[in-house]
């Protein structure tokens, strides 16, 4: 057995009891113990963590623990490019794409509105959720910590909003998604792309009240919905305005 001091900034305070928020503890580790395995053992998802400092210097989660180390753990840097000391992964992720788990459909649809292909289904277990993260490289999106500490899931983000539209704000803050968005090119229900659909086709698909005002039209080849710029899609085109200044204006932090 070895003795490490823990420190632990910003939101993984979040995950510890009170007695250990903001403050270093000592912890008595197993000898072969990794920063992985301390982390998740005092609480913390690792995908919830972006940089471990071992003495002063990065480290990744294979890091064995030795006695008297002084482990700083952070979350994700807002404001600060730390690119360059990054060694708790192997790989980035080239493309953002998400599986959200079952208590967040509502932000699935809004992911899905926003232009992110996002995985969604009520019927998802666990062991499905992390296969599929591993799989498809998608981000976990969840409010179970223990789906986040699931060995083969490598990036994920554990949701603290309860609300779909403030979860929307924080996930596009903790993971800077303003400047990636392609609004409207998904469909809500089917995560499939839209394409546009020619106005005399769509007029034999669509109400007489919409065939009178609108000409341009988007659809869905799976559930072949048809689209149109209407009061619902100037709501949706609203809330991703104010999500996305809000995301531009004020980097997000906990």
């Amino acid at each position: 057995m070895v003795t490490a001091t823990f420190r632990f900034y910003e939101e993984l305070n979040d995950f510890l009891p009170r007695e250990r928020r903001r403050r270093e503890f000592d912890c008595p580790c197993a000898r072969a113990a990794t920063t992985k395995h301390m982390i998740e053992a005092l609480g913390v998802p690792h995908t919830e963590v972006e940089l471990v400092l071992v003495d002063g210097e990065s480290v990744g989660f294979d890091h064995l623990i030795a006695n008297g180390e002084r482990v700083a753990v952070y979350p994700k840097f807002e404001a600060l490019d730390i690119t360059s000391l990054l060694r708790v992964r192997e790989h980035p992720l080239r493309h953002v794409r998400f599986v959200a788990d079952a208590h967040l459909g509502g932000l699935a649809h809004l992911l899905r509105m926003a232009g992110f292909d996002t995985l969604y289904d009520n019927n998802f277990d666990d062991r499905e959720i992390a296969a599929i993260s591993a799989r498809d490289e998608r981000i976990v999106l969840t409010r179970d910590r223990d789906l986040l500490k699931r060995r083969n899931i490598t990036h994920g983000c554990y949701v603290r909003a309860l609300k779909p539209r403030q979860q929307l704000h924080e996930i596009f803050g903790r993971l800077d998604l303003a400047g990636s968005i392609r609004p409207f090119s998904l469909c809500l229900d089917c995560n499939a792309p839209l394409h546009a659909l020619a106005a005399d086709v769509a007029r034999s698909r669509a109400p007489p009240s919409v065939r009178a005002r609108f000409t341009r039209y988007a659809t869905c080849d799976i559930c072949q919905r048809v689209f149109w710029e209407g009061s619902h899609w100037r709501r949706m085109r609203d809330l991703l305005d104010e999500v996305v200044g809000t995301a531009t204006a004020t980097p997000a932090s906990e």
